[in-house]
């Protein structure tokens, strides 16, 4: 049994396994002490960068599904009131994406949102919305846009 405690003893001493017990110099020595506290320390700012950067993403997803749906509410708007009426579809489409832009994503652009009428050319009408998403992380500048377009939908009275 002695014999076992020495081969023991003798290979702790080899991998650098030795607590201080008479068996030479090791590494766990006293020589951990604190470590977990520093690596709190050194992976703290990066768990924090991990989270708001996922936050962002998820904001900027949001932006970016709203302006698609007020670009298709403006373009389906303006698509059925340019033939209609060709001076003030324009404006129709424009409060019609705003509606949406208000109601789906308020507080979700940071400063004006821009809706631009596209068209009349060839019979095709649409809307483009563009907007700034709020930044959480320093330094970014995200911004957003979508764009719908459609033909004109044209009502044609039935003479047969």
């Amino acid at each position: 049994m002695l014999n076992g405690r020495r081969v023991l003893r003798a290979v702790r001493r080899r991998l650098g396994l030795t607590t201080g017990d008479g068996g030479g110099p090791g590494p766990l020595r006293g020589g951990d002490s604190g470590a977990s506290a520093i690596e709190f320390v050194m992976l703290t700012p990066v768990m924090f960068f991990m989270i708001f950067g996922a936050v962002q993403f998820a904001m900027f997803s949001f932006a970016q599904d709203v302006a698609k749906a007020a670009a298709q509410a403006g373009a389906r708007t303006a698509r059925a009131e340019a033939d209609a009426d060709p001076q003030g579809w324009a404006q129709d489409a424009e409060d019609k994406a705003r509606s949406y832009v208000d109601q789906l994503g308020p507080g979700m652009f940071d400063g004006t949102v821009t809706i631009t009428p596209l068209g009349p050319a060839d019979n095709v009408v649409g809307v483009r919305v563009t907007g700034k998403v709020p930044s959480i992380l320093p330094g970014m500048d995200l911004t957003v846009s979508a764009e719908s377009r459609g033909p004109v939908e044209r009502f044609v009275p039935d003479e047969g």
